[in-house]
C-alpha cells in the first residue's frame, strides 16, 4: 500500500497499516548502512543524516522491528540479521557502569558527548534501549542458534547495568547522568511523574545490581508528592505537573509498560493517568482556534521553527507533533483517529513523506518540519500496535525483570500476571 495516497475516508485498519508501515521505514530504510542503528534524525529531503544515534531511538527502533516482523512487513530471518548487527555494535560501545551514553556514533559505536558536562552514562536513554531489547528477547524465543544468541546478548547487556550505582549510595532517587571525568556534576535526580517510570521498574527488577524500594518511594514518588489530583479543563489528573506536561511523559514508558489495570499506592489506575493526560492535552488544543480549525491536536517534545522544544499546554508555541495524538490511540482512540484523518489531508497531504508524517507542523503559519526524529517516530509504531493488538505490552509484562521489579515496588496488575520469578 502506498501510504502517501491513503484517502482520509479509508478504513481505520488501512490507515493504521499505512502509517505504521511507512513510519517503520525510518528505522529500516533510514538506518545507518553499516551498523543498522537508526539515526537520531533523518531529513525529509533525503539529505544525509548525521552519524549520530540516540540510544533511546535504538530502543524504539527495536520495538518497530518486532512490530514489522509480526505484521509480515519483513521476514523473521532478515529481522534477526539486522538485530544481530545492531547488537554487535552495541556490545562494542563504551558503557559507564553499564549505562550507555545518550548519543553514540552510528558507524563505530563510540560514545558521543551530548553536552560538555553530559559525556558519560545516561540511565534513562539506557532504559529505553533496554525496553526494546527485553521485548526482542521475549519475542524471538525460538530454540535456534540465532535466537538463542540474541537472547544471551540481551541478558549480558541488561545484567551489566549498575542501576544501584546511579543511586549514589543513598536511599533517595536514581540519578540521570554520570561522567567519568566530571562525576555527578549534572546532579539531575529522576523524579516522578515523568517519562522514566520504567527506569525504576527495571532497576528494581535487576538480579545483578538492583535498587532498593526506598529509592522508588523517596525518589521517584517523592514520598507521595508526585500526586496531583487537581482538575484541568474538567479532567482530574492523578499525577504530575499542572496540565500534564508534554505527552511523551506518558508515552515513552507506556510503549511497553501496560498501564491498564496497573496500580500502586500512589495511583489506583495508571491507565486513568494516561487517559487524563491525553484528554487534557487534547481539550486544551481545542481551545486554540488554529488547532481547532485544522482539526488537529497534540503537544509534546518535537522540532519547531526555532529548534527542539518540549511543548505542552503551559508551553505552547503553536507546534503540533503527529506523534502526540497518534501515540495516544490506546487512550483516546476516537480523538486520535480524528486527528489522524485531519493530518492525512492537511495541506493536500504535505505532512506525509518517505518515513510517514513529518516531525511537526505549525497550523497557524503552514510551517512543516523537514525532519523525522527517532524518539517521535518510534512511539507511533509502538503505541498504535498496542492499541491494535497489545503485542508489546504482552511481551514486556511477561519478562522476569519486569515482573520482579513491579512486585518489589508494590505494584499490582489486574490485566497481567506479575507473579515474580523464584527468588524475588
Amino acid at each position: 500500500m502506498n501510504f502517501t495516497s491513503i484517502p482520509s475516508a479509508s478504513s481505520l485498519d488501512d490507515c493504521l497499516d499505512g502509517i505504521q508501515s511507512q513510519t517503520f521505514k525510518f528505522f529500516w530504510d533510514g538506518a545507518h548502512p553499516e551498523s543498522g542503528l537508526p539515526f537520531d534524525k533523518c531529513y525529509a529531503s533525503g539529505a544525509p543524516s548525521p552519524s549520530t544515534v540516540s540510544v533511546s531511538g535504538v530502543g524504539f527502533g527495536i520495538l518497530a522491528i518486532i512490530v514489522a516482523t509480526e505484521r509480515g512487513w519483513i521476514g523473521r530471518a532478515v529481522a534477526l540479521e539486522r538485530l544481530a548487527t545492531m547488537l554487535d555494535h552495541l556490545e562494542r560501545s563504551p558503557r559507564f557502569h553499564g549505562a550507555f551514553a545518550h548519543f553514540i556514533d552510528g558507524a563505530t559505536g563510540a560514545a558521543m558527548h551530548f553536552s560538555e558536562k553530559d559525556n558519560g552514562g545516561d540511565l534513562v536513554e539506557t532504559t529505553f534501549l533496554m525496553q526494546g531489547l527485553i521485548c526482542a528477547r521475549e519475542y524471538f524465543s525460538a530454540v535456534t542458534d540465532k535466537e538463542e544468541k540474541l537472547r544471551a546478548c540481551v541478558d549480558r547487556l541488561f545484567a551489566a547495568v549498575e542501576w544501584n550505582w546511579y543511586t549514589r549510595g543513598q536511599d533517595d532517587a536514581l540519578y540521570w547522568h554520570w561522567s567519568p571525568d566530571r562525576g555527578w556534576v549534572m546532579n539531575l535526580p529522576i523524579l516522578g511523574w515523568n517519562e522514566a517510570l520504567s527506569t525504576y521498574v527495571l532497576a528494581a527488577g535487576s538480579e545483578t545490581h538492583p535498587i532498593r524500594p526506598e529509592n522508588y518511594h523517596a525518589g521517584w514518588a517523592r514520598s507521595g508528592e508526585m500526586r496531583n489530583g487537581n482538575s484541568y479543563l474538567g479532567t482530574v489528573l492523578p499525577l504530575g505537573e499542572p496540565y500534564g506536561g508534554p505527552l511523551f511523559l506518558s508515552h515513552y514508558s507506556f510503549c511497553v509498560l501496560d498501564p491498564c489495570g496497573l496500580s500502586d499506592r500512589y495511583c489506583s489506575d495508571y491507565r486513568a493517568q494516561a487517559v487524563a493526560h491525553a484528554r487534557i492535552n487534547r481539550d486544551y488544543c481545542m481551545t486554540v482556534p488554529g488547532y481547532r480549525q485544522a482539526g488537529v491536536w497534540g503537544l509534546t517534545a518535537s522540532d519547531g521553527p526555532e529548534g527542539y522544544g518540549a511543548y505542552s499546554p503551559t508551553y505552547d508555541k503553536g507546534v503540533i507533533a503527529p506523534t502526540a495524538s497518534l501515540s495516544s490511540f490506546p487512550f483516546l482512540p476516537a480523538e486520535a483517529e480524528s486527528a489522524l484523518r485531519a493530518m492525512l489531508t492537511y495541506r493536500g497531504g504535505k505532512l506525509l513523506g518517505r518515513f510517514g508524517f513529518a516531525d511537526s507542523f505549525v497550523p497557524e503559519t503552514g510551517w512543516i518540519a523537514g525532519t523525522y526524529l527517532a524518539i517521535d517516530q518510534g512511539p507511533i509504531v509502538a503505541m498504535i500496535e498496542n492499541f491494535r493488538s497489545g503485542l508489546l505490552w504482552r511481551l514486556f509484562m511477561k519478562a522476569p525483570e519486569v515482573r520482579r521489579g513491579l512486585v518489589r515496588l508494590g505494584f499490582t496488575s489486574s490485566t497481567h500476571s506479575i507473579t515474580p520469578p523464584a527468588g524475588v
